[in-house]
């Protein structure tokens, strides 16, 4: 086949700058939902080192173990109405949000089936601290098997970005 490196190259390329895409408005939904946390830090009780470890959350060793965790993220949910009157996940509203972000719209549909198998896969739980903690490590655990997660790196260098604007 003629050309078929090249080909190759220019594929393999092309399907890089995909996931760098993919991972650029990751990081922006993370960072946008983020904002809430401070906002949710008293409310939940989550201490000073449980913020700090929070930066840590799409990585595959974080934990989601502590029920103020579980409790900050609706919480936070709510802020943005991603949180219905039974407190139940807002699909809508989570996908506007998604759409929200620059290029939003490219991902939105995939995050939206991964939210709603999360939110149906623990719909039992009773507690909504402890079911919300669930599904987000039920998200975080999806993105990362399909190579959606942001890196920590990018991360911190947006998140760097946006407080010295």
């Amino acid at each position: 086949m003629a050309g078929g490196p090249v080909a190759v190259a220019c594929l393999l390329a092309a399907a890089s700058l995909l996931v760098e895409a993919d991972h650029k408005i990751m990081t922006d939904v993370t960072l946008g939902f983020g904002q809430a946390l401070e906002h949710c830090r008293a409310e939940s009780g989550l201490t000073e080192e449980q913020m700090e470890e929070f930066f840590h959350v799409w990585n595959a060793d974080f934990k989601f173990v502590d029920r103020e965790l579980g409790c900050a993220l609706h919480c936070m949910s709510r802020h943005f109405n991603l949180i219905n009157d039974s407190n139940r996940l807002h699909h809508e509203n989570t996908d506007k949000f998604i759409k929200s972000f620059p290029n939003g719209e490219k991902l939105a549909e995939l995050l939206m089936n991964i939210v709603r198998e999360c939110d149906h896969r623990f719909a039992h739980k009773e507690d909504e601290c402890m079911r919300t903690l669930h599904v987000g490590e039920c998200i975080r655990d999806t993105c990362l098997q399909r190579s959606l997660a942001p890196s920590m790196e990018m991360l911190l260098a947006e998140f760097i970005m946006q407080s010295e604007a």
